[in-house]
């Protein structure tokens, strides 16, 4: 085993990491999603044999825990100095941003049962804000929970969706529901696309910060409840 890796560092000039193990394994799943990705995918594009990989990570268990990670270790930890509101709203933007970067990772960012380093240190960065923001315990852990189901539902609709977010994409289609129904069908329905969607300047991903600003505004007036705050 020894003499096949030195033959594959040899051919590949220089010796395999862990990290670059990782690395591919990220671009891989960018690329055809994190079903595509196998050990021998994996090594074909590293251009070593599939058995060298084991001498790096333990398995494809221990791969998509430390891609899980690196996805993490790419979403802002929120600053000390930063108030809690505006803090949570840079850390979920940020993370909104890494799940549009890395889509096959929604489903998988809060299912892994050994969190690596980069993974704990932002849940334990985020709570931090919380509790120092002036909530409880419990406080910091429903406002934890609720502010990553939104970002991880919006996340999740946002990659299903048949269009692009803004552009021509989005009208064409608009405009095609509209047309095929009867008219006075759907009329609330035509409302929105025609007064809303079909604006100048509309872009679905507008609706995240929205959204984000009225869970915040709940959060704050949460805040100051029993069980939601030390006081």
């Amino acid at each position: 085993m020894a003499a096949q890796e030195n033959r594959t560092q040899a051919r590949r000039g220089t010796p395999l990491s862990a990290a670059e193990v990782l690395s591919a394994a990220v671009d891989l799943a960018d690329e055809a999603g994190v079903g595509a990705l196998t050990m021998r995918k994996l090594a074909e594009r590293l251009g070593v044999e599939a058995m060298s990989l084991y001498h790096h990570v333990p398995g494809k268990e221990a791969i998509l825990d430390g891609m899980v990670d690196a996805v993490f270790g790419e979403v802002d930890v929120p600053p000390d100095d930063l108030g809690w509101k505006a803090a949570m709203r840079r850390r979920s933007v940020s993370l909104r941003d890494a799940l549009t970067r890395h889509p096959w990772a929604i489903g998988l960012m809060e299912s892994r049962s050994d969190p690596g380093p980069a993974t704990l240190r932002h849940h334990d960065a985020v709570l931090g804000s919380l509790r120092s923001g002036g909530f409880s315990v419990a406080g910091a852990a429903h406002a934890f929970s609720l502010l990553d189901s939104y970002v991880y539902g919006f996340a999740l609709q946002e990659a299903g969706l048949p269009f692009e977010t803004a552009g021509d994409d989005l009208e064409e289609l608009a405009r095609g529901i509209v047309d095929r129904a009867a008219p006075g069908d759907f009329p609330h329905f035509t409302e929105m696309v025609v007064g809303h969607v079909l604006r100048p300047g509309y872009a679905y991903a507008d609706e995240f910060g929205i959204g984000l600003d009225l869970i915040l505004d709940g959060l704050e007036l949460r805040r100051g409840r029993p069980g939601w705050s030390d006081d």
